[in-house]
């Protein structure tokens, strides 16, 4: 269930959603190697490799490393977020859904979707207003340095490292599926991709890498839906009765209900998505590459209308699938199942509606998604390490510039050779859990810390510090003791918790932890830090003293 679920998540790596489609049970079934998709692959991989070079001249300082300088407009900073945020998952698991169950597929898209006035509204301006270069500048904001910046990096590494390995499984899967290439070449090829870009092109380049990927990614898949719409005399109800006639599960695809098992699972996936997305270290360092406040803002605005837009498109997709795929033998086995299983339907529909040129161009940019993720959890990882821990916690805020771009530098290539191992590792496990973990720890821990840091006066570092880590090690407890973990990977009869997502528990405990040990703190130094809070209100919506304030 988690698998189908999480295969349909705007950040995932596509992995999950072909386990849950068949797709891969111990041998994948390659397909025939497509010279189109290689040789448009590659001239992508050159045409960012001339970006990072020329990026790579202009990435002196840890500023331009980290954020580019802050020389990012809205519209650009928003379309790299939607860059960052719709993976193949996006494209293949959730047309793979509706394909499959019809109106359920795209719950899961509006639930991640529902995230981002979370950001616009709560977010983004404070972060951006308070912050320099990751989240973790803001919890720290007014509270002890040393512990909540402990706190904050060792969330974000737990929330990249579970997505690094997601996605660098996924590129391997995928690439065998689509280009009908090695396993451990794509993984190895991904590994050194991401590290030329972010340790030469820093934060510019992967803005750059993003934005291109999301340009060619919407275009792709606009020109599918509007064939399929084409195909329907550009006529919804068209669309709908012709996939209920061909769909085994006839009317019943116009249904809702069905993905999710009971009402606490629905919730706490909900509560998971929504508040997931405002923990996730490689998003809201984003915030930090554009010049102020109002392009912070502007940069959600542009970032939610690309992926709403992009959403309603793999809706479509997926019920052109039905339509165009379903019913056409050329797209089956002997079995009458789908080549490659049913994550393959969107790349299929690419081939009935634009020939096998227009499949190497979505076969190709369904691999450069994965390329333009990892660069952004790389560089999220490298700044936790590097910012956080070395020259805040290590360094005590005295390490010079040259230094901490040497750690954050090291810190990448260490990322790369260890996304590459576990990549190799971890190539034949069910690693859908890992989402699910990473989503909820940024549910659990980071977005409590930094939402109550901006927003209660009474919190205090102890607070801050005992609730954060109940809820990091309460969403890991019960994710390894729930169902998918439990029974499915372990092999034990029943789970011991009985539902698949941990969110609507961890995050009670979470936020509970923080209240109680905060109100119950009668020191000293708690005073101290609730009394800082009005400064630091005043600069969260003034933005007067904020990084790159100077220049107005």
């Amino acid at each position: 269930m988690i698998s189908r679920i999480l295969g349909a998540c705007g950040l995932l790596a596509v992995t999950p959603a072909l386990w849950a489609a068949g797709a891969i049970e111990g041998e994948v079934q390659r397909q025939p190697l497509n010279l189109s998709a290689i040789i448009m692959f590659v001239a992508f991989v050159g045409f960012t490799m001339a970006i990072t070079y020329w990026a790579s001249k202009r990435s002196k300082s840890t500023s331009d490393f980290y954020t580019a300088g802050g020389s990012i407009t809205g519209f650009q900073n928003g379309l790299a977020i939607a860059g960052d945020y719709m993976s193949a998952a996006s494209f293949l698991g959730i047309s793979a859904l509706v394909f499959a169950s019809g109106y359920d597929g795209l719950i899961y898209s509006i639930g991640f979707l529902v995230g981002w006035p979370v950001i616009l509204f709560l977010i983004a301006e404070r972060l951006r207003n308070l912050g320099k270069y990751t989240f973790a500048d803001v919890a720290s904001y007014r509270l002890g340095q040393t512990q909540i910046r402990t706190l904050s990096a060792s969330g974000s590494l737990v929330v990249v490292a579970f997505y690094l390995i997601a996605q660098m499984v996924g590129a391997g899967k995928l690439i065998e599926l689509l280009f009908g290439l090695n396993y451990h070449v794509a993984v190895v090829m991904v590994g050194i991709l991401m590290v030329c870009y972010v340790l030469f092109g820093g934060m510019l380049a992967t803005t750059w890498v993003q934005i291109i990927k999301a340009v060619l990614l919407l275009s792709g898949a606009s020109f599918m839906a509007l064939m399929v719409m084409k195909h329907v005399n550009f006529d919804f109800g068209q669309l709908f009765s012709e996939a209920i006639k061909v769909h085994p599960k006839g009317e019943a695809i116009m249904s809702p209900g069905g993905l999710v098992k009971d009402p606490i699972s629905a919730i706490s996936l909900g509560l998971a998505l929504m508040f997931g997305t405002a923990g996730l270290p490689h998003i809201l360092m984003r915030f930090f590459t554009v010049s102020d406040a109002k392009e912070a803002r502007k940069s959600v605005f542009y970032a939610t209308g690309f992926i709403g837009y992009f959403y309603i498109l793999t809706f479509i997709i997926g019920f052109g699938a039905i339509l165009l795929v379903s019913t056409n033998p050329a797209f089956k086995d002997a079995t009458g199942a789908l080549l490659g299983g049913n994550n393959m339907a969107a790349v299929h529909l690419a081939n009935a509606v634009g020939g096998s040129l227009f499949l190497g161009f979505i076969s190709a940019v369904a691999f450069a998604t994965i390329l333009a993720v990892v660069a952004g959890l790389t560089l999220a990882g490298a700044s936790a390490v590097s910012h956080d821990l070395y020259a805040s916690v290590i360094k005590k805020g005295k390490a010079n510039e040259k230094d901490e771009l040497r750690v954050s530098k090291i810190t990448t290539v260490a990322l790369g050779v260890l996304a590459i191992g576990l990549g190799i590792l971890f190539e034949k496990q069910n690693i859908a859990f890992m989402v699910g973990l990473a989503f909820s720890i940024a549910a659990s821990c980071n977005f409590p810390v930094l939402f109550l840091s901006m927003y209660w006066k009474k919190l205090t570092t102890r607070g801050a510090m005992i609730g954060g880590w109940l809820g990091l090690v309460t969403a890991v407890a019960l994710t390894v003791l729930g169902p998918t973990v439990w029974v499915t990977i372990l092999g034990n009869a029943t789970p011991v918790y009985p539902y698949e997502y941990p969110a609507l528990f961890s995050m009670l405990v979470a936020f509970a932890g923080i209240w109680f040990f905060s109100v119950t703190d009668k020191s000293s130094v708690g005073s101290e830090e609730r009394e800082r809070f009005f400064p630091q209100f005043v600069r969260s919506q003034t933005g007067l003293g904020a990084s790159g304030a100077v220049a107005h």
